[in-house]
């Protein structure tokens, strides 16, 4: 195993405030991988009033409904420029739900009060004043990032994204609704950030998607394309993503 030198820098953003269906859990499992590769974090929680540290190599930012996306949306635009420049200078970034939302141009909630995004994804969104539409249950997607394949979740949204002509999905839908329940994409792709509606939380149970933003905030750090080879991941996950498509392919069949 290679010895990283240097910590990687993660900043987990309104934990107290973005965190349903456990997003932390993507947090938790960041930790636990890093451990098991050798690499030190230094972690900086950002929530309501506080700034942004001056270095970055790793964000995550997880999902609430609209009180809490209507709650950070002032604060969080305060720190759009910087979470551009991040953007562009290719830190490692995941954005869940509300977040992912957040990282597109706008949000239209439900009751047609209109949230500015950072403007990281060609991306809009738009809530329904009626309530005909909710994307709720399992999902199994297919990455269209080169090596990350096939990625399960749950997902639960009211909100129908909308990618513009820059935009770029994170993945194709195999079963579920992803952004809209229509196009069959899901989720948006920028440089190194990653936006998905995918909870579960995400990460423990896709450990492609893991090593991958894991392994790009190790190339930011070092400023190089290092392709560290990390050691597998454990049986105990690769059994509990194998389970998740079990289920989901069953729901697919009966469908």
């Amino acid at each position: 195993m290679r010895s990283y030198d240097l910590p990687i820098r993660v900043v987990s953003m309104y934990p107290d405030i973005m965190n349903t269906y456990s997003d932390r859990g993507n947090l938790l499992a960041i930790q636990y991988r890093a451990l098991q590769q050798g690499i030190d974090i230094t972690l900086e929680e950002v929530s309501l009033g506080d700034s942004l540290p001056v270095d970055c190599d790793l964000l995550l930012i997880g999902g609430g409904q609209d009180q809490e996306q209507k709650r950070i949306s002032a604060d969080l635009n305060l720190k759009a420029n910087q979470l551009q420049i991040w953007a562009e200078q290719d830190v490692s970034i995941l954005a869940v739900c509300g977040g992912f939302q957040l990282f597109g141009k706008w949000y239209r909630d439900s009751k047609g009060n209109y949230l500015a995004g950072v403007e990281i994804f060609d991306m809009t969104t738009i809530a329904p004043r009626i309530a005909n539409f909710r994307a709720v249950g399992d999902i199994w997607v297919t990455s269209n990032i080169k090596d990350i394949g096939d990625v399960v979740g749950f997902e639960n949204h009211a909100g129908q994204s909308y990618l513009g002509p820059q935009g770029s999905s994170f993945a194709t839908v195999k079963y579920g609704n992803g952004n809209n329940g229509l196009d069959r994409t899901e989720g948006a792709f920028y440089r190194n950030v990653v936006g998905t509606y995918l909870h579960g939380s995400v990460l423990p149970k896709n450990p492609m998607l893991l090593d991958y933003l894991l392994a790009n905030a190790l190339n930011h750090r070092y400023d190089e394309d290092l392709k560290p080879k990390f050691s597998s991941p454990s049986p105990f996950v690769l059994q509990a993503q194998s389970t998740a498509m079990d289920v989901t392919r069953r729901k697919s069949e009966k469908r």
